[in-house]
């Protein structure tokens, strides 16, 4: 173990933005429903950019970049995950059905799975949708749905930060889909 050394950032091998754009992707959209922390935000398209997302879907009062906010959690990953201003959670999530999403709301509720539950099969694409840091997914979009996940917590605490939750989340169908 004594000859294991830290990389640098320039042995890391990383594409830049224009091959990130032509790189194929995975089957995965993200739509942040009201998110209002723009730390939340950034994070959330840095791990879009680490899993080669599609697309993230910004609805109602989710803050959009530019902002310096934004920037500092993102690191430059609105410059290469497309993104897209929906202000209708409800609108945002039947042009993904009606483009064969499977809509996956990450959520507590009384019809939820665990996450390790969910079969994440390679011939579907789907939208992930992470909702509000109080109050989660809207309700006028329920009935749009086609399942509900949530992260099985066995400690105190009720859930998770909604980045945190949505990393989980796309590592666990980025892996199931590639």
């Amino acid at each position: 173990m004594s000859s294991t050394k830290k990389l640098k950032l320039e042995e890391l091998g990383r594409i830049d933005v224009e091959t990130f754009k032509e790189t194929k992707k995975t089957p995965l959209v993200v739509v942040l429903d009201n998110v209002r922390s723009m730390h939340n935000v950034g994070a959330i398209f840095r791990t879009a950019d680490a899993f080669l997302i599609e697309k993230v879907i910004l609805c109602g009062i989710t803050p959009q970049p530019p902002h310096r906010e934004i920037h500092k959690a993102a690191l430059g990953a609105t410059e290469s995950v497309e993104w897209v201003y929906e202000k209708d959670i409800s609108e945002a999530l039947q042009t993904l059905k009606k483009e064969s999403y499977k809509i996956i709301g990450i959520e507590q509720t009384s019809d939820s799975k665990a996450l390790t539950e969910y079969s994440i099969t390679r011939d579907e694409k789907y939208a992930l949708v992470l909702g509000n840091e109080v109050d989660g997914l809207s309700d006028e979009a329920f009935s749009a749905y086609d399942a509900f996940l949530e992260v099985p917590q066995l400690g105190t605490k009720h859930s998770l930060n909604v980045s945190v939750c949505g990393g989980i989340v796309m590592w666990e169908f980025f892996k199931n889909l590639k």
